[in-house]
């Protein structure tokens, strides 16, 4: 067993629970890792030529970096807010290719532009007086990550902060300055239009951070490759559509508890901001279906994805199902769980294409919790419409998931920890025959996955089933 994470803590993992100290070694592991991130991207900034990053460059790196070190010193946990924010990361990936890999410099300017307005949100936030120029990229949005966005046309637009208070100017002629009033949490509003706040949603429990719901940050989907996974692009949503968000979020918390204590713990320190996406084909022009979609990113941990849910039921399992892709991915950083190749060969009903077995994995272990998860809300739900539902998400999910257990368990590449994993999933599957639904969704929920296998092998041929 690696030292770094006990016995114990594997297998709350490997049961799809943890709570918070068990959470807290994989969000420990991935802060340091970005922070890792950070300084390989100041190292490779210094040793970078002249010809793709000049000095005067590299000059106003160091001057954005010197203000990031300083809001540290003032308030280390207010600064990394931003230093840690799931979006970030892809952004600095980026950036750290754009210094380092031949051909890979188109859009470093622009990229590392956001520095400026990274430093900034981090001196903003730990309460650091400042001022400073940055540059307004085309497009009509200048963002402060974690606060805000000014719209503005292209070009310089100064700012200060003396504390308390947020002004910006553009540098066009007989532009007026924009006030921002700022809380210690991030949250930001102004009575000019120009300023737009990020959304911020309710922490869903006490003493935990509330939920930025940010459809502002420019690198909320920059090569995600969301089209290859069948997920919508990102969207920027409007006045009844925040609205619409936070009516469902509010609904989140009661639901999130439904399915055991620790879903709430997971979300309170896991989630770190949700980015909203399109409506997924199919929905309805309007996004009101059931259908919706919903991913993660494992270079920007904290994540979740997701079109706008049709429920606060759909919200709440949605959240389930992809912070346990953080959890899992967060995971398998820390330790090694098998030695499997990376060829997609493998049937999983919830795909129409063949997975590789990390990509079986990661499927199964979020299926299995939502399996749970959808058992403990058939249970304790009240009408009767809300049970069957219920029902038939469980059994569907339960099948899926007994579908592919086999190839997991059969495999001979897992480590020590990768089996201490699969056991503990059998185990809870197993556990889930405890508390059979009503007849009849078994048996649909068996000619499901039986047709899904039929469908995938019509159009993969010989490869694994």
């Amino acid at each position: 067993m690696s030292p770094a994470l006990p016995d114990h803590v594997l297998r709350e993992l490997g049961r799809t629970e943890g709570d918070a100290d068990s959470l807290g070694l994989l969000v420990r592991d991935q802060d340091t890792r970005r922070l890792v991130l950070l300084r390989a991207l100041l190292d490779a900034a210094g040793g970078a030529p002249a010809t793709v990053l000049p000095p005067r460059r590299l000059s106003r790196l160091r001057q954005d970096w010197a203000l990031l070190e300083a809001a540290d010193r003032a308030d280390r946990t207010a600064a990394r807010a931003v230093l840690l924010y799931p979006l970030a990361g892809p952004w600095a990936q980026r950036c750290l290719r754009g210094l380092t890999a031949p051909g890979a410099t188109a859009g470093l300017t622009s990229d590392l532009d956001h520095l400026s307005a990274l430093a900034a949100a981090a001196a903003i936030r730990a309460g650091l007086a400042f001022s400073v120029r940055l540059t307004a990229p085309g497009g009509g949005l200048l963002p402060l990550p974690t606060l805000g966005a000014l719209q503005t046309d292209p070009g310089p637009v100064d700012i200060a902060f003396d504390g308390d208070r947020l002004t910006l100017r553009p540098g066009r002629p007989a532009a007026a300055t924009v006030s921002v009033h700022t809380q210690p949490d991030g949250t930001t509003s102004s009575p000019d239009p120009r300023w737009l706040p990020v959304l911020s949603l309710a922490a869903v429990l006490p003493g935990a951070r509330p939920v930025p719901l940010d459809d502002l940050d420019p690198h909320r989907t920059s090569g995600s490759g969301l089209e290859r996974h069948g997920l919508s692009g990102a969207t920027n949503i409007d006045d009844a559509e925040r609205k619409a968000w936070t009516r469902s979020w509010s609904g989140v918390e009661p639901l999130l508890r439904i399915g055991g204590e620790h879903r709430l713990t997971e979300a309170a320190v896991l989630l770190r901001c949700l980015v909203p996406l399109g409506p997924p084909p199919g929905s309805g022009p309007t996004g009101q279906g059931a259908a919706h979609c919903s991913g993660t990113r494992r270079e920007a941990f904290g994540a979740v994805l997701s079109s706008k849910p049709a429920t606060p039921a759909y919200f709440a399992s949605t959240l389930v199902h992809e912070l346990q892709h953080t959890k899992l991915a967060a995971l398998s950083a820390l330790v090694r769980l098998h030695h499997e190749d990376a060829v997609p060969r493998h049937f999983a009903p919830w795909r129409s294409d063949p997975r590789p077995f990390d990509g079986l994995l990661q499927g199964a272990y979020s299926h299995i919790a939502l399996a749970d998860y959808w058992q403990r809300f058939a249970r304790g739900a009240e009408r009767v419409t809300h049970r069957d539902l219920a029902w038939a998400e469980h059994a569907r999910c339960r099948e899926q998931v007994g579908a592919v257990l086999p190839v997991l368990a059969g495999s001979g590449a897992l480590t020590h920890e990768g089996r201490v994993l699969v056991n503990e999933m059998i185990a809870l599957y197993h556990r889930l025959a405890d508390w059979p639904p009503p007849t009849g969704h078994l048996a649909r929920a068996a000619a499901y996955v039986s047709t899904a296998r039929v469908i995938w092998q019509q159009r993969n041929g010989s490869r694994r089933a």
